[in-house]
This record gives structure tokens, sequence and C-alpha cells, in this order.
């Protein structure tokens, strides 16, 4: 399998420091996370139902004509290039790698390539994967220029794919709302911004036929009745999301300034993290983790994401923390 963030009980073992002394920046995930109510027995002791109104919820949430629940976007990513014949594909590099290792492995021929180059090398590739805003870079596109790749695939039967995790700070970007078009296929998480990333939940956006087919692959209780009854709340937690999206982004503000005040100015981010390209980056993520602080460790290109820390005792913390980092680097 891919190294992903989160890998916190094995830096704990490798870094002889218990898991409860961490301080884990390394995922992107909300550190405020949605306040989960009691979960009634009822979710746990019967079996998930589709229609208790989670998708028609997420719908109106997304903006999308329809959704399909899944067990994490994840799951959708590993499933949809099975759905196609073979075919080119293009993924966006650096970024999330398991778009490009599901495609692979069904099959494809895949080829992973900075946004700019994409879009310009379009008329040659079948589908076309875009992570919008990017994990790491943050890279952001217009809707126009999205608009107009999804028309030049689906002219010729071909599929755009954007995964949106990290989009949920800024709706106003979404490409959900033309998810109904043949072809344009948008993935959500509820992990990100609600920060409930142990549900592993998420959403399709797409057409009909395509979410029909994409349900038979997956088959029957794809999530959990705990998880759906916790979404169906939180999904609809309107007051909850406007307080958050203004928080994440003064945040993500505050930790760029951070990082720039100690020398490590970010080369991208979002509202969830922020990334650091830098030829000394394993040095780095190293010296922290000897602090208890993990971050992400990219090999290519060399670089860090550093997530958001929580409360002010871990902001203080990782302010102190680069402080001693500068003087040990210097």
């Amino acid at each position: 399998m891919l190294e992903h963030g989160g890998r916190l009980l094995r830096a704990a073992q490798r870094y002889g420091i218990p898991a409860a002394d961490w301080l884990d920046l390394s995922t992107g995930i909300n550190p405020q996370a949605w306040p989960v109510p009691e979960i009634p027995a009822r979710a746990w002791q019967r079996l998930p139902e589709d229609d208790d109104g989670l998708a028609e919820i997420a719908a109106a949430y997304y903006g999308a004509p329809q959704t399909l629940p899944v067990a994490g976007s994840q799951a959708a990513i590993q499933a949809l290039p099975e759905l196609r014949s073979p075919a080119r594909v293009g993924v966006i590099a650096p970024g999330y790698a398991e778009h490009a290792h599901a495609w692979r492995r069904a099959g494809h021929a895949v080829e992973t390539l900075p946004a700019h180059e994409l879009l310009a090398q379009r008329g040659r590739l079948d589908a076309v994967v875009l992570i919008h805003p990017n994990n790491p870079g943050g890279e952001r596109f217009e809707r126009e220029a999205l608009l107009a790749l999804h028309q030049d695939l689906a002219a010729r039967g071909g599929w755009l794919l954007i995964d949106e995790a990290f989009m949920d700070a800024t709706p106003e970007r979404s490409l959900c709302g033309e998810s109904a078009r043949d072809g344009l296929i948008v993935l959500r998480s509820a992990g990100k911004f609600f920060g409930l990333a142990g549900a592993r939940a998420g959403f399709v956006c797409a057409a009909p036929a395509l979410l029909a087919a994409l349900r038979e692959r997956l088959g029957p209780w794809t999530l959990t009745g705990p998880a759906r009854h916790v979404l169906r709340h939180a999904l609809a937690d309107r007051d909850w999301q406007r307080r958050m999206r203004a928080q994440l982004q003064t945040q993500a503000e505050r930790l760029a300034a951070m990082l720039r005040a100690h020398g490590l100015a970010p080369s991208g981010g979002s509202a969830f993290f922020q990334w650091r390209r830098d030829p000394r980056a394993e040095q780095l993520h190293e010296a922290l983790a000897r602090r208890a602080i993990l971050t992400r460790l990219f090999e290519q290109p060399a670089s860090l994401r550093f997530g958001l820390p929580g409360g002010e005792d871990e902001w203080r913390r990782l302010e102190t923390a680069l402080a001693e980092l500068g003087d040990c680097l210097r």
C-alpha cells in the first residue's frame, strides 16, 4: 500500500515517544471536528438503510443533483477505474497518489503530469484526474477552464474526475452543481472539513447512470449505520459549517504566517494545510519528529505538508519547535 499521513502509532514506535505525546500535523484533517452526538443503539443494531435521507441531505449540502454515499472517497477512487475499458489517463502531479495507483492497477495507461500540462495535452487523453484544491500543492482552477476541459473530454466519451476532498471551505468553487453532465465526476469527503476521518465516509456526485453503475460495483451497505446517523446531522448543521469555514481560513493564514516567520514560506496550501517545497524536507521532518511533531514528508518533490494545530497549546508548541528548528539548521 502507498504511504499516507496519520501513521502516528508507527511514528511513536520509531522515535520511542508515546502516541499521546505527539502533535499530529500530517493529515490535513480539521482538528476542530464537528461535535458528534450520542449515537442511538439502533444505529449499531440494524443493517444500514439507503433510503434514510442521507443521499438527499448530501445533495442539498453539496449542491448536487444526486449523490452516492460511499466508504470514503477512497472507495470510489479504487472502483471508478474498473468502470472503463483501458484508457489513456492523465493524473495531476504531485497529488494524492492513490488516484494514479488505482488507474494503473485497473490496467489503464497512466501519466502523472503538472496541472498546466494536463490541460494542454487533453486532446490525447481519455480521462483527466484533478484534485481541487490540489493536495499537497493547493493549486486551484477556474470554473470556466474546468468546464471547457470536461466538454472536450465528454465529446469523445471521456471523463473529467475531480477530487474535491478539500473543497468544503470554498464551496463556491465546487463543480458538484454541474455533476449531472455525462463524464463529469466529483468526489467529496466528510473526513477533512468535518474532522470525521474515522467514519470513512464520502460522496460521489455524477450523472445517474454512472452512479447506478458504481453502486452496483460497490455493493450494499457501503456506509455503517453509525456513520450514516452522524453524517445526516453534520451535513445539515449549517450554522457550524458557516462558522468553521471562516475559522479554517483564519487558521490557514495564521499557519502560513508562522511558517514564513521562521524561514519556511509555503509553496502552496489550502484552508486545511500548508505545503513547503524544500531540499531539506527530510531533515526538517526528522527534526520535528524528534520533538514529537509529525508532518507529512514527500520525496518527489522534496517537501513537507503541515496540517493545522488545534488548541492554543498546540500552536505554541509548533511555534517553539520552529524556532528551535531554525537555530539547529543555521
